[in-house]
């Protein structure tokens, strides 16, 4: 160990790291190790003590979206995972789509408290074998290599670790001796390298986009050494790592992409075998460790007359105790008790214990908290009007946010330009999109690849926090807001739409219901595919990744004038400019689409007539046509793209009724009868739009809908046995609040047909479980709505650690095996944070379904 002359500063920091409860010790160091027993492999194949958990390619690349920061070894430390992507990379500082090892082999040794991963660059025929051993009070990382690295990867190659920035920020390091701090805002050095020297991402895609140069940026190291300590002054996330072999350096990931982490790694020598990396990492852990208890509970509050059920979660170690209370906040400020209930055990979900406390007695208005032992959630609501604008910021704010090809302004701010106003190119055929589009090998339309396709540049919302439009999705939103047109009749105005001039003004009422004005917005980006092309297409989208990652105003991300390829790059008349960075639209007939597509724009002509006529006509004509268009089709032709066959019955299903709550006309009856027998084996997907379909099928059709609900009904019993929160919880890659929105949905639409066999509880449940009835916190999944409420969520905002007023995250992603996680400190984990208009146009339907529910409002 190199020793250096302290500064005054490095004795005070290295006598706060000193002070700590646990020393950090290396392999054979005689000192006493730290109090507590070691991390020890656990039955779900984990490392495990209070305090820390180490992941060993529990969550694996996939290739999916490759590096979704949940993957390889991770650390998760005092109840937070603040650490992920241990690996051996290629990159110093890795993309998103940045080549990924794949694992061939894991081996789990519980007898050597180990774990070894065989990864793979197949691309490269480069292979390394990782070895993960609890020992000595922390964890030994090797890395070995059968034979020496591919001349190609010399200088690329090296074993990393990612910190998660937020959970450092405002924190220092000592390495070597030598302190430093986790920068706030990324300002670390950058080097400028040969283009031909970068190691290629994915099916040649570049994030960096290079003007036509030569050359590509890297992150430099901002500190590098043998022994690096990470956060010595804060005992919860006090991380050593020393390197026995080569050196540590470490990166901020920040300067090369907003969502990159603070990453330490360890290059790999060129020309060796063996064992060539080797580190020893030690984690802080507080003794006797617990989490503390959190109380899940509905954020916005709850109707005198609902069912009031908190969830309360425990760490498995911990001890609970037999009460809770429930407290009135007075006008003063006083906390007056107004129930006092034992919690009664649920059981084991996840990683986590559960007790609930049941205070549905208390019916009396106020505002409340709950309190268990020494902790108090926020303030919440028991009122009659609860629910009866909660919805408005998703209506009033979210949508018009996310509309496209519009100017929209708020009061002082601009939240983007008219955007896109150059749509759309066609796409070139054979050709597989980083973003699951997919172009076949042929256009289906009368344009080239590459040439413009007139009439695309009007209406449709950005689909997330990109600003791709995906047609399916589209018509998704469109099908649910007429739902809650024609079920609850909202006429709240509080947005000025102006088409003519492409304009939106948030907070600025203009006489016209906004929800007719969005299914209307939504509609003309549905009716202009199949005026421009003939049929629906799969949807429009930027060619390239270093457009794709754009953060900021979406009028940035192309010229808004039209390619034409005549011209030169720099050139320009003012409409058209040689820049080739117009949107593609993916355009590839399919059946699915259109039926999908059809089906919106039937509805979408019931909301629209009295209120835009002409639209609505043309609405109604179209789906006509495309329906008898499809009829005459050989079913096996137009399915190319990632349009599947898969899709056809759902999406006829879904046009045939549309069409015949419109007409009436038997033929379209004639058709769902055809379906009835997909219908029956999928009627947990068809269940809503089966029901829906009633009023207007015979009496056979009624009596065959009661007996599948009563069979739904039966399968539903199951989901209290299976986790507290009284919803289907999803695992995987994204979180399950669209999920629970729409079982309550269509749990409303049963009810109302069948309410002897319906229990309402399900419709509460799914919109407790977004306001914060979850595991992991009690945070509410809609911005802006309930006392404490996503604040930082991935829209088009992401880059400035804000939120959009009534945009609903994905919610609680499941870290495999057992981490339910929900990130309100980093915007950039999509599968966590990021707002999708889908579900919010079933929230909308949700919120206005309970309260008519509790307050008889339909």
């Amino acid at each position: 160990m190199n020793v250096h002359k302290l500064s005054s500063k490095n004795i005070l920091v290295l006598a706060i790291f000193l002070s700590a409860t646990v020393v950090f010790l290396l392999p054979g160091c005689n000192q006493a190790h730290y109090t507590g027993d070691g991390l020890k492999l656990n039955d779900l194949e984990y490392f495990e003590k209070p305090g820390l958990n180490v992941l060993v390619f529990s969550n694996q690349y996939t290739g999916f979206f490759f590096d979704e920061k949940t993957a390889g070894i991770e650390l998760i430390h005092h109840g937070v995972r603040t650490a992920t992507g241990g690996a051996v990379r290629l990159n110093t500082t890795p993309e998103q789509w940045d080549q990924i090892p794949m694992v061939v082999e894991r081996k789990v040794d519980k007898e050597k408290n180990s774990i070894e991963v065989l990864l793979q660059y197949e691309k490269f025929n480069f292979n390394s074998r990782v070895t993960v051993a609890a020992q000595n009070g922390g964890i030994s990382i090797s890395v070995y290599l059968d034979a020496p690295l591919p001349k190609r990867l010399e200088g690329h190659t090296g074993f990393n670790l990612e910190f998660l920035p937020a959970s450092y920020f405002e924190k220092t390091y000592i390495i070597d001796n030598r302190t430093g701090i986790f920068p706030l805002y990324p300002s670390g050095p950058m080097e400028v390298k040969p283009a031909d020297t970068k190691i290629p991402q994915f099916a040649g895609h570049s994030t960096f986009d290079d003007r036509g140069r030569s050359e590509y940026i890297e992150p430099k190291p901002i500190a590098i050494g043998k022994i690096l300590i990470m956060a010595p002054e804060d005992t919860e996330r006090r991380i050593k790592i020393q390197s026995l072999t080569g050196e540590l350096m470490l990166f901020d990931g920040r300067n090369l992409a907003q969502n990159g982490w603070y990453v330490v790694r360890s290059l790999i020598p060129a020309g060796k075998s063996g064992k060539v990396v080797e580190w020893f990492l030690t984690a802080n852990t507080i003794p006797n460790w617990t989490r503390p208890p959190m109380i899940a509970h509905s954020q916005v509050g709850y109707h005198p007359n609902q069912k009031k059920v908190a969830v309360i979660e425990f760490d498995k170690n911990d001890s609970p105790l037999t009460t809770a209370r429930l407290l009135k906040v007075t006008e003063d400020g006083k906390f007056v008790e107004k129930y006092k209930g034992e919690i009664k055990k649920w059981g084991k979900y996840l990683r986590y214990n559960y007790y609930t406390l049941d205070f549905t007695l208390v019916k009396e208005s106020g505002l409340y908290v709950i309190e268990y032992g020494n902790i108090r959630t926020k303030a919440f609501q028991i009122a009659k009007d609860i629910y009866e604008n909660a919805w408005h910021p998703t209506l009033d704010v979210f949508f018009p946010v996310q509309m496209d090809h519009m100017f929209v302004n708020e009061a002082y701010r601009v939240w983007h330009g008219a955007a896109h106003l150059d749509d759309a190119l066609q796409a070139p055929v054979n050709h597989q999109h980083f973003d699951l589009y997919a172009q076949g090998p042929t256009t289906d339309t009368k344009y080239k690849p590459g040439e413009h396709i007139p009439g695309l540049n009007v209406g449709g919302w950005c689909d997330a926090g990109d600003y791709d439009i995906r047609t399916p999705t589209q018509f998704y939103v469109v099908s649910n807001l007429v739902q809650t047109w024609e079920t609850f009749g909202l006429k709240r105005d509080e947005t000025t739409i102006d088409q003519k001039k492409r304009y939106v003004d948030i907070h600025h009422p203009d006489g016209k219901p906004d929800l007719l004005q969005q299914i209307e917005h939504g509609a003309l980006g549905l009716l202009a595919q199949h005026k421009a092309v003939g049929h629906a297409v799969n949807g429009i989208i930027v060619p390239n990744l270093s457009q794709y990652t754009h953060l900021g105003d979406a009028l940035t991300m192309t010229d808004n004038l039209i390619y034409d390829p005549n011209m030169a790059e720099d050139e320009s008349d003012g409409f058209r400019s040689g820049v080739f960075d117009d949107r593609w639209a993916f355009t590839n007939k399919s059946t699915p689409l259109n039926y999908g597509s059809i089906a919106a724009l039937a509805a979408a002509s019931r909301a629209l007539r009295g209120y835009n006529d002409k639209l609505a006509d043309e609405c109604l004509a179209i789906a006509k046509n495309v329906w008898d268009e499809e009829q005459s089709r050989d079913p096996n032709l137009y399915q190319h793209g990632n349009t599947t066959r898969g899709r056809l019955k759902p999406a006829k299903f879904n046009a045939a009724v549309e069409l015949l709550i419109c007409t009436k006309e038997e033929k379209y009856s004639n058709a769902i009868n055809e379906l009835l027998p997909a219908i029956e084996r999928g009627f947990n997907f068809f269940a809503a739009l089966a029901v829906r379909a009633m009023p207007y099928m015979d009496e056979a059709y009624a009596k065959k809908m009661e007996a599948l609900v009563k069979t739904y009904h039966e399968r539903l019993g199951g989901i209290y046995e299976n986790n507290p929160f009284g919803v289907r919880m999803r695992r995987g890659g994204w979180g399950g609040a669209g999920g629970a929105i729409g079982f309550g949905m269509t749990s409303y639409i049963l009810y109302k047909a069948f309410p002897e066999i319906i229990d309402p509880e399900y419709v509460f449940a799914g919109l407790n479980f977004v306001y914060g009835c979850h595991p992991g916190s009690n945070i509410s999944f809609v911005s802006g709505v309930g006392t404490h409420s996503k604040r930082v969520a991935y829209g088009n905002n992401r880059a400035d650690y804000s939120f959009i007023a009534g945009g609903i995250v994905p919610g609680v992603m499941i870290i495999k095996p057992d981490f339910p996680e929900n990130k309100e400190d980093w915007p950039f984990l999509w599968g966590e944070n990021e707002y999708v208009i889908s579900v919010g146009s079933t929230y909308i339907y949700l919120v206005n379904a309970v309260n008519d529910l509790l307050n008889g409002t339909n």
